[in-house]
Protein backbone atom coordinates (compact mmCIF):
# COMPACT_ATOMS: atom_id res chain seq x y z
CA UNK A 1 0.00 0.00 0.00
CA UNK A 2 1.25 3.48 -0.88
CA UNK A 3 1.73 6.19 1.18
CA UNK A 4 0.61 9.12 -0.10
CA UNK A 5 0.63 12.69 1.40
CA UNK A 6 -2.57 14.68 3.09
CA UNK A 7 -3.79 16.73 0.27
CA UNK A 8 -5.63 20.36 1.19
CA UNK A 9 -9.37 20.19 0.68
CA UNK A 10 -10.58 22.49 -2.47
CA UNK A 11 -11.92 24.79 0.26
CA UNK A 12 -8.32 25.96 1.58
CA UNK A 13 -6.89 27.05 -1.78
CA UNK A 14 -7.73 30.50 -1.20
CA UNK A 15 -5.94 31.03 1.86
CA UNK A 16 -2.64 32.71 1.86
CA UNK A 17 -0.14 29.85 2.82
CA UNK A 18 2.61 32.03 3.31
CA UNK A 19 2.84 35.61 3.96
CA UNK A 20 5.95 38.11 4.34
CA UNK A 21 5.72 41.31 6.20
CA UNK A 22 8.53 44.38 5.20
CA UNK A 23 11.21 41.40 5.30
CA UNK A 24 14.98 42.57 5.19
CA UNK A 25 18.01 40.65 5.38
CA UNK A 26 21.22 42.50 5.76
CA UNK A 27 25.01 41.11 5.85
CA UNK A 28 27.59 42.79 7.57
CA UNK A 29 31.26 43.81 5.60
CA UNK A 30 34.56 45.27 7.24
CA UNK A 31 35.47 48.14 4.81
CA UNK A 32 38.17 51.07 5.19
CA UNK A 33 41.48 50.99 6.70
CA UNK A 34 42.09 48.12 8.44
CA UNK A 35 38.85 47.04 8.50
CA UNK A 36 37.41 49.70 10.94
CA UNK A 37 34.12 50.57 9.59
CA UNK A 38 30.81 48.24 9.47
CA UNK A 39 28.57 48.25 6.51
CA UNK A 40 25.94 45.95 5.37
CA UNK A 41 24.99 44.23 2.07
CA UNK A 42 21.32 45.03 1.92
CA UNK A 43 20.45 41.58 0.00
CA UNK A 44 17.15 41.63 1.05
CA UNK A 45 15.22 45.03 1.52
CA UNK A 46 11.73 45.77 2.73
CA UNK A 47 10.45 42.49 0.98
CA UNK A 48 6.47 41.67 1.17
CA UNK A 49 4.40 39.01 -0.85
CA UNK A 50 1.95 36.39 0.09
CA UNK A 51 1.57 32.92 -1.62
CA UNK A 52 -1.83 31.56 -2.08
CA UNK A 53 -2.59 27.80 -0.86
CA UNK A 54 -1.83 25.42 -3.96
CA UNK A 55 -0.26 28.48 -6.09
CA UNK A 56 2.92 29.52 -7.65
CA UNK A 57 4.90 32.62 -7.21
CA UNK A 58 7.33 33.32 -9.38
CA UNK A 59 10.09 35.28 -8.48
CA UNK A 60 12.57 37.13 -11.09
CA UNK A 61 15.39 39.29 -11.34
CA UNK A 62 19.07 39.37 -12.74
CA UNK A 63 22.01 37.40 -10.95
CA UNK A 64 22.80 39.17 -7.15
CA UNK A 65 18.86 40.17 -7.02
CA UNK A 66 18.62 38.54 -3.88
CA UNK A 67 16.17 35.66 -5.28
CA UNK A 68 18.00 32.90 -3.35
CA UNK A 69 18.93 35.27 -0.03
CA UNK A 70 15.09 35.70 -0.36
CA UNK A 71 13.93 31.86 -0.38
CA UNK A 72 16.77 30.96 2.05
CA UNK A 73 15.92 33.36 4.96
CA UNK A 74 12.10 32.49 4.56
CA UNK A 75 12.71 28.96 5.49
CA UNK A 76 14.93 30.26 8.39
CA UNK A 77 18.12 29.11 6.31
CA UNK A 78 19.03 32.72 7.35
CA UNK A 79 17.65 34.97 10.13
CA UNK A 80 16.03 37.61 9.12
CA UNK A 81 17.37 41.37 9.78
CA UNK A 82 13.57 42.41 10.17
CA UNK A 83 10.40 41.72 8.95
CA UNK A 84 7.81 38.84 9.51
CA UNK A 85 7.42 35.65 7.93
CA UNK A 86 4.18 34.30 8.43
CA UNK A 87 3.80 30.79 7.58
CA UNK A 88 0.11 29.20 7.26
CA UNK A 89 -1.52 31.56 10.16
CA UNK A 90 1.66 30.92 12.40
CA UNK A 91 4.46 33.74 12.47
CA UNK A 92 7.42 32.09 12.53
CA UNK A 93 10.30 35.24 12.54
CA UNK A 94 11.59 34.26 15.97
CA UNK A 95 11.11 30.81 16.37
CA UNK A 96 13.98 29.68 17.79
CA UNK A 97 16.16 26.23 16.71
CA UNK A 98 14.12 24.13 18.28
CA UNK A 99 10.38 25.73 17.41
CA UNK A 100 11.17 25.53 13.76
CA UNK A 101 11.33 21.47 14.03
CA UNK A 102 7.94 20.45 13.35
CA UNK A 103 7.85 23.68 11.08
CA UNK A 104 10.69 22.29 8.66
CA UNK A 105 8.78 19.15 8.08
CA UNK A 106 6.21 21.36 5.99
CA UNK A 107 9.00 23.83 4.39
CA UNK A 108 11.24 22.32 2.23
CA UNK A 109 13.68 23.29 -0.41
CA UNK A 110 14.75 22.08 -4.13
CA UNK A 111 18.52 23.84 -4.50
CA UNK A 112 20.32 24.90 -8.04
CA UNK A 113 23.09 22.63 -7.88
CA UNK A 114 21.78 18.58 -8.46
CA UNK A 115 25.58 17.89 -7.98
CA UNK A 116 26.66 19.53 -5.08
CA UNK A 117 22.99 18.83 -3.37
CA UNK A 118 23.63 15.23 -2.69
CA UNK A 119 26.15 13.97 -0.72
CA UNK A 120 28.06 12.08 -2.64
CA UNK A 121 28.55 9.07 -0.08
CA UNK A 122 25.15 8.30 0.68
CA UNK A 123 22.57 6.17 -1.54
CA UNK A 124 19.19 7.17 -3.20
CA UNK A 125 17.58 5.67 -0.17
CA UNK A 126 19.79 6.94 2.70
CA UNK A 127 19.31 10.79 0.75
CA UNK A 128 15.33 10.32 0.71
CA UNK A 129 14.90 8.77 3.78
CA UNK A 130 17.18 10.74 5.78
CA UNK A 131 14.48 13.68 7.00
CA UNK A 132 12.25 10.25 7.44
CA UNK A 133 14.70 9.52 9.92
CA UNK A 134 14.81 13.00 11.17
CA UNK A 135 11.43 13.60 12.17
CA UNK A 136 10.45 10.07 13.21
CA UNK A 137 7.84 9.79 10.34
CA UNK A 138 8.27 6.12 9.92
CA UNK A 139 10.68 3.30 9.96
CA UNK A 140 11.28 -0.73 8.67
CA UNK A 141 9.65 -1.99 6.14
CA UNK A 142 7.32 1.30 5.95
CA UNK A 143 10.31 3.76 5.20
CA UNK A 144 11.16 1.69 2.14
CA UNK A 145 7.67 1.74 1.20
CA UNK A 146 7.62 5.39 1.15
CA UNK A 147 10.65 5.97 -0.46
CA UNK A 148 10.24 3.79 -3.39
CA UNK A 149 6.47 5.71 -3.49
CA UNK A 150 8.60 8.71 -3.93
CA UNK A 151 11.47 6.85 -6.64
CA UNK A 152 8.10 6.04 -8.88
CA UNK A 153 6.53 9.40 -8.33
CA UNK A 154 9.47 11.44 -9.51
CA UNK A 155 10.53 9.28 -12.42
CA UNK A 156 12.95 7.12 -10.80
CA UNK A 157 12.78 3.14 -10.47
CA UNK A 158 12.79 1.67 -6.92
CA UNK A 159 15.81 -0.12 -8.33
CA UNK A 160 17.86 2.78 -7.82
CA UNK A 161 17.17 2.89 -3.97
CA UNK A 162 20.82 1.45 -3.44
CA UNK A 163 22.76 3.58 -6.18
CA UNK A 164 24.74 6.86 -5.47
CA UNK A 165 24.54 10.22 -6.99
CA UNK A 166 27.23 9.96 -9.05
CA UNK A 167 25.78 7.24 -11.14
CA UNK A 168 22.83 9.36 -12.48
CA UNK A 169 22.48 11.92 -15.05
CA UNK A 170 21.70 15.88 -13.85
CA UNK A 171 18.36 15.50 -14.45
CA UNK A 172 17.96 12.12 -12.47
CA UNK A 173 19.74 14.05 -9.42
CA UNK A 174 17.43 16.94 -9.76
CA UNK A 175 14.34 14.45 -9.38
CA UNK A 176 16.01 12.37 -6.27
CA UNK A 177 16.48 16.31 -4.94
CA UNK A 178 12.67 16.75 -5.80
CA UNK A 179 11.86 13.02 -3.80
CA UNK A 180 13.71 14.40 -0.69
CA UNK A 181 11.82 17.42 -0.36
CA UNK A 182 8.50 15.74 -1.16
CA UNK A 183 9.72 12.66 1.48
CA UNK A 184 8.22 14.05 4.82
CA UNK A 185 5.06 15.97 3.33
CA UNK A 186 5.50 19.59 2.92
CA UNK A 187 2.99 22.31 1.95
CA UNK A 188 5.69 24.32 1.35
CA UNK A 189 8.32 24.04 -1.12
CA UNK A 190 10.92 26.95 -1.95
CA UNK A 191 12.20 25.81 -5.25
CA UNK A 192 15.84 27.77 -6.10
CA UNK A 193 16.66 27.93 -9.96
CA UNK A 194 15.80 23.65 -10.01
CA UNK A 195 16.50 23.81 -13.70
CA UNK A 196 18.87 25.99 -14.33
CA UNK A 197 22.04 23.85 -14.21
CA UNK A 198 20.29 21.50 -16.60
CA UNK A 199 20.19 20.71 -20.05
CA UNK A 200 17.20 22.60 -22.30
CA UNK A 201 15.85 19.14 -23.37
CA UNK A 202 15.45 18.49 -19.70
CA UNK A 203 14.21 21.67 -18.04
CA UNK A 204 10.11 21.35 -19.51
CA UNK A 205 10.31 17.72 -18.22
CA UNK A 206 10.89 19.57 -14.63
CA UNK A 207 8.83 21.86 -14.74
CA UNK A 208 6.11 19.37 -15.89
CA UNK A 209 6.49 16.87 -13.40
CA UNK A 210 6.66 20.03 -10.46
CA UNK A 211 3.09 20.68 -12.13
CA UNK A 212 1.92 17.83 -11.69
CA UNK A 213 3.02 17.17 -8.08
CA UNK A 214 1.50 20.01 -7.23
CA UNK A 215 -1.86 19.45 -8.48
CA UNK A 216 -2.00 16.11 -6.74
CA UNK A 217 -0.34 16.87 -3.56
CA UNK A 218 -1.72 20.65 -3.27
CA UNK A 219 1.82 22.05 -2.67
CA UNK A 220 2.48 25.76 -2.59
CA UNK A 221 5.52 26.49 -4.55
CA UNK A 222 8.03 29.53 -4.39
CA UNK A 223 9.90 28.96 -7.84
CA UNK A 224 13.00 31.13 -7.84
CA UNK A 225 14.58 31.61 -11.43
CA UNK A 226 15.71 33.67 -14.22
CA UNK A 227 14.56 31.88 -17.33
CA UNK A 228 11.34 33.93 -17.56
CA UNK A 229 9.70 31.83 -20.19
CA UNK A 230 10.15 28.84 -17.62
CA UNK A 231 8.66 31.23 -14.61
CA UNK A 232 5.34 32.33 -17.19
CA UNK A 233 4.54 28.18 -17.42
CA UNK A 234 4.69 27.72 -13.78
CA UNK A 235 3.72 30.95 -12.29
CA UNK A 236 0.18 31.93 -10.95
CA UNK A 237 1.94 35.06 -9.78
CA UNK A 238 5.36 36.86 -10.23
CA UNK A 239 7.31 39.06 -8.50
CA UNK A 240 10.39 41.02 -9.90
CA UNK A 241 13.27 41.73 -7.84
CA UNK A 242 15.84 44.45 -8.44
CA UNK A 243 18.71 44.85 -6.03
CA UNK A 244 17.14 43.34 -2.87
CA UNK A 245 13.61 45.01 -3.61
CA UNK A 246 10.44 44.38 -5.43
CA UNK A 247 9.57 46.34 -8.24
CA UNK A 248 6.89 45.04 -9.82
CA UNK A 249 3.91 42.39 -8.77
CA UNK A 250 1.03 40.60 -10.19
CA UNK A 251 -0.85 38.02 -12.18
CA UNK A 252 1.46 35.95 -14.25
CA UNK A 253 -0.21 36.63 -17.36
CA UNK A 254 -0.26 40.28 -16.70
CA UNK A 255 2.82 40.81 -16.07
CA UNK A 256 3.91 39.36 -19.23
CA UNK A 257 1.41 40.88 -21.76
CA UNK A 258 1.98 44.34 -20.28
CA UNK A 259 4.69 45.19 -17.74
CA UNK A 260 4.34 48.24 -16.19
CA UNK A 261 8.57 48.99 -14.55
CA UNK A 262 10.56 49.37 -16.77
CA UNK A 263 12.68 47.10 -15.52
CA UNK A 264 10.20 44.66 -15.79
CA UNK A 265 9.97 45.71 -19.58
CA UNK A 266 13.72 45.33 -19.94
CA UNK A 267 13.88 42.31 -18.79
CA UNK A 268 10.92 40.60 -20.93
CA UNK A 269 12.74 42.35 -23.80
CA UNK A 270 15.74 40.25 -23.65
CA UNK A 271 13.39 36.81 -23.78
CA UNK A 272 14.55 34.59 -27.07
CA UNK A 273 11.39 34.47 -29.12
CA UNK A 274 11.31 31.73 -31.87
CA UNK A 275 9.88 33.13 -34.32
CA UNK A 276 12.18 34.63 -36.56
CA UNK A 277 9.53 37.22 -38.17
CA UNK A 278 8.58 38.12 -34.81
CA UNK A 279 12.20 38.66 -33.60
CA UNK A 280 13.10 41.00 -36.38
CA UNK A 281 10.14 43.64 -35.43
CA UNK A 282 11.34 42.97 -31.52
CA UNK A 283 12.76 45.96 -30.26
CA UNK A 284 15.06 45.21 -26.68
CA UNK A 285 16.01 47.41 -24.23
CA UNK A 286 19.05 47.79 -23.32
CA UNK A 287 19.93 49.14 -20.04
CA UNK A 288 23.03 51.27 -19.68
CA UNK A 289 25.34 51.42 -17.03
CA UNK A 290 26.79 48.67 -14.37
CA UNK A 291 24.65 47.10 -11.54
CA UNK A 292 25.03 49.24 -8.84
CA UNK A 293 26.61 47.86 -5.59
CA UNK A 294 24.13 46.35 -2.83
CA UNK A 295 26.19 48.24 0.20
CA UNK A 296 26.19 51.33 -1.27
CA UNK A 297 22.80 51.95 -3.38
CA UNK A 298 21.72 54.80 -5.26
CA UNK A 299 19.28 57.20 -2.94
CA UNK A 300 15.52 57.22 -4.21
CA UNK A 301 14.98 54.62 -6.14
CA UNK A 302 17.67 51.97 -6.97
CA UNK A 303 17.00 51.52 -10.37
CA UNK A 304 17.26 55.34 -11.58
CA UNK A 305 20.73 55.11 -12.85
CA UNK A 306 19.99 52.56 -15.83
CA UNK A 307 16.31 53.55 -15.96
CA UNK A 308 15.17 55.07 -19.06
CA UNK A 309 12.69 57.17 -17.38
CA UNK A 310 14.39 58.35 -14.39
CA UNK A 311 13.20 62.00 -13.06
CA UNK A 312 14.59 64.18 -10.46
CA UNK A 313 12.22 63.32 -8.04
CA UNK A 314 13.26 59.27 -8.13
CA UNK A 315 16.65 60.63 -6.68
CA UNK A 316 14.86 61.82 -3.68
CA UNK A 317 12.72 59.87 -2.96
CA UNK A 318 12.22 55.36 -2.62
CA UNK A 319 9.15 54.46 -4.54
CA UNK A 320 6.65 52.37 -2.26
CA UNK A 321 5.36 49.20 -3.62
CA UNK A 322 1.64 49.82 -3.91
CA UNK A 323 -0.93 48.96 -6.42
CA UNK A 324 -1.77 50.77 -9.85
CA UNK A 325 -5.48 51.82 -9.39
CA UNK A 326 -7.39 49.18 -12.00
CA UNK A 327 -4.38 47.13 -12.59
CA UNK A 328 -4.70 44.77 -10.00
CA UNK A 329 -0.41 45.28 -9.65
CA UNK A 330 1.82 46.37 -7.62
CA UNK A 331 4.44 48.25 -8.71
CA UNK A 332 7.21 50.36 -7.42
CA UNK A 333 7.92 53.57 -10.01
CA UNK A 334 7.11 57.46 -9.75
CA UNK A 335 5.62 57.01 -13.18
CA UNK A 336 2.76 55.90 -11.24
CA UNK A 337 2.44 58.08 -8.90
CA UNK A 338 -1.22 59.34 -9.44
CA UNK A 339 -2.36 56.29 -9.73
CA UNK A 340 -1.59 55.07 -6.17
CA UNK A 341 -2.61 56.35 -2.69
CA UNK A 342 0.85 57.74 -2.26
CA UNK A 343 -0.92 60.68 0.39
CA UNK A 344 -2.39 57.92 2.16
CA UNK A 345 0.54 55.24 2.60
CA UNK A 346 3.10 57.87 3.57
CA UNK A 347 0.55 59.16 6.37
CA UNK A 348 0.28 55.40 7.90
CA UNK A 349 3.87 55.36 8.04
CA UNK A 350 4.14 58.36 9.70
Amino acid sequence: MENKPNVPTAAATDDVMLEVQELCKYFPVKTGIFNAKDTFVKAVDKVSFKIRRGKTLGLVGESGCGKTTAGRTIIKLYKPTSGRIIFDGKDITDYSQKQMEPIRREMQMIFQDPYASLNPRMTVGDIIGESIDIHKIMKGPQRKERIEYLLRKVGLNKEHINRYPHEFSGGQRQRIGIARALAVEPKLIVCDEPISALDVSIQAQIINMLEELQEELGLTYLFIAHDLSMVKHISDDIGVMYLGQLVEVGEATNVYDTPMHPYTKALLSAVPIPDPETTRKHQRIVLQGELPSPINPPSGCHFRTRCPHAMEICAKEQPLLLEVKGTGRDVACHLFRDQQDYAKNNKEEV
